[in-house]
């Protein structure tokens, strides 16, 4: 099993704890990355793997997935153990609800974050403008906070038990967390939620990889990782 991913890829990042929480072994491919060119070259495998020419890519014998969501269905279908989804139909949609809500609800606003990890640029106005829009967005992470930190009431993990809407959830929140987005004070069950899974060994230790990447790669983020 190979994966084909990226230092400071969400999205791969996020694939990466569900093979480690499955205990799978698998042989990761890290693409080349910089802050001023992207993935530019892309991978020429990862182009042939996926009309996006994104990772995650994941590459099993004669399969090659794209898409992490679709990653961690299949995952979960081919080593059922452990579980990452709920048993029911019922539970599975809420747990899939999860994921959606973090990889595109949640990203939204989380978007307009990203420029703070690149080098200024020698136009000011255009990091201004840039500012503006996420301290605009600012707003709308947090109110998801609050929505998470309700639904977390009087349960360890958003599903009941741990599963794969976890593991979405947590990098969404970690790289608001990372781009100096609103922090978890005010939030408790969330903020226990959070260290909860960030003691887990496979969250650990794809946290520790992307901060030693951060540090090679992206611009200091004022306001990183506030209490």
């Amino acid at each position: 099993m190979k994966l084909y991913s990226g230092p400071l890829s969400l999205f791969s990042r996020k694939v990466e704890i569900a093979l480690h929480e499955k205990g799978l072994a698998f042989e990761r491919i890290l693409v080349p990355f910089t802050q001023t060119r992207g993935y530019s070259p892309r991978h020429p495998d990862v182009l042939a793997a996926n009309p996006k020419g994104q990772v995650p890519v994941l590459v099993e014998r004669d399969l090659a997935l794209y898409d992490s969501t679709v990653i961690l269905e299949y995952l979960e279908d081919a080593y059922p153990d452990p579980a990452l989804y709920p048993k029911s139909p019922r539970e599975r949609a809420q747990c899939r609800l999860l994921d959606l809500f973090a990889d595109e609800v949640m990203l939204a606003p989380l978007r307009f974050l990203m420029h703070r990890t690149e080098p200024k640029p020698d136009d000011l106005e255009r990091w201004q403008a840039k500012e503006m829009k996420a301290r605009e967005a600012e707003p709308a992470l947090a109110g998801h906070f609050a929505e998470l930190d309700q639904g977390l009431q009087g349960r360890d993990y958003l599903c009941g038990a741990f599963s794969a809407a976890d593991i979405a959830v947590f990098m969404t929140v970690f790289w608001t967390r990372r781009l100096g987005g609103p922090s978890l004070k005010g939030y408790q069950t969330l903020a226990a939620w959070y260290e909860r899974l960030s003691a887990r060994p496979a969250f650990a230790k794809v946290v520790s990889e992307i901060l030693a990447a951060d540090a090679k790669l992206s611009a200091p983020v004022e306001g990183a990782f506030r209490e």
